[in-house]
């Protein structure tokens, strides 16, 4: 979204009556939850296929400070 069309749309959030934009921040606020559930599961997927095709290290924490010392 370009900066105009940003601040298009923040110009006429203003506008708004009180319960419209009550409405409108509840409406955003659940786009927003559905977008970071959508990433996290997105993430989920691509950190699943990582593990299966062995890209991923397994261990202890100890093992796991062994492995930065060693970088």
């Amino acid at each position: 979204m370009g900066t105009n069309t940003l601040n298009k749309l923040i110009e006429d959030f203003s506008k708004l009556p009180l319960e419209d934009k009550e409405y409108a921040i509840d409406v955003i606020k659940k786009q927003l939850i559905e977008a970071k559930r959508d990433a996290m599961a997105k993430r989920a997927k691509e950190s699943m296929g990582n593990l299966k095709k062995g890209l991923v290290k397994k261990g202890t924490i100890k093992d796991l400070y062994k492995d930065l010392e060693c970088d």
